[in-house]
């Protein structure tokens, strides 16, 4: 299992930086949620956690190691991600597509072993995705889709899995299919680390959730540590009611109106 960890982490995509000298640690074996309003450094911190942003200070570690001293194969055997919206080229095949995660174990001697058939078929049936393998990417339903993509990433059998808003643009049905996908990711084992933009969502599927506003961490713990009306305030702006949600206890938050 992976230990992962921001230190003094600063990012930026230009000279203003978006995530300033954070620290954060993610609990091993557990959902994390990062939640926050929209601009607020969510995907910048997962791409800088994936090593797709440079840190402009602190650094990444992964087991001790500081991410961008990693090779890159060594690197993508450890920590699969999922960017937010990927586009596959047209005609491409599900099959195809989730073969793509295989590439970190493979070698110019050796382009495709038995291992890597063993994978991509789990990687299939673990998305429910095995009587659609010849179908094309872009032909499946927005659900289908991004399990296909989900499909790719688990390939890579890295023990650590980053998802960028994995339910945006999802009907109710498939971004509860997706969730429950995760949930059941977390239950053989893996890390996950996912944005997401509905509280609700992140108490139903997440361990932990990181709050964050304006590039820092407002609060950080369990669903009913961080679900609460003077959270929701400060990092949303909004006045809310708090409640247990009768079938799973989980904290439910109901927006009121704005605050102020």
């Amino acid at each position: 299992m992976n230990t992962f960890l921001a230190e003094k982490l600063s990012l930026a995509y230009t000279s203003e930086r978006i995530i300033d000298a954070l620290d954060l640690e993610i609990p091993v074996g557990q959902v994390t949620a990062l939640v926050g309003p929209n601009g607020c450094g969510k995907s910048t911190l997962l791409r800088g956690l994936a090593r797709l942003l440079k840190p402009q200070g602190g650094s990444v570690l992964l087991d001790g190691a500081a991410i961008h001293s990693l090779p890159t194969k060594q690197l993508a055997r450890e920590i699969g991600i999922l960017p937010q919206s990927p586009v596959a080229p047209e005609g491409l095949a599900v099959r195809e597509l989730v073969a793509q995660g295989r590439y970190p174990h493979q070698h110019w001697f050796q382009q495709w072993s038995a291992e890597d058939e063993q994978a991509l078929q789990q990687a299939l049936q673990l998305t429910k995705l095995q009587p659609l393998a010849e179908r094309g990417v872009d032909t499946l339903s927005g659900g289908q889709r991004q399990r296909a993509w989900i499909a790719m990433t688990l390939a890579q059998e890295t023990n650590t899995i980053l998802l960028d808003e994995p339910t945006t643009f999802l009907d109710l049905a498939h971004q509860l299919e997706v969730l429950d996908l995760v949930h059941n990711l977390n239950q053989q084992g893996k890390t996950i680390i996912l944005v997401l933009h509905d509280l609700n969502h992140a108490a139903r599927c997440a361990d932990h959730i990181v709050a964050l506003h304006n590039g820092a961490v407002v609060a950080q713990g369990t669903p009913h540590e961080v679900i609460v009306a003077d959270v929701v305030q400060r990092v949303f702006g909004v006045e809310s009611h708090i409640m247990h949600n009768p079938v799973t206890g989980q904290p439910m938050c109901l927006p009121v109106r704005l605050a102020g």
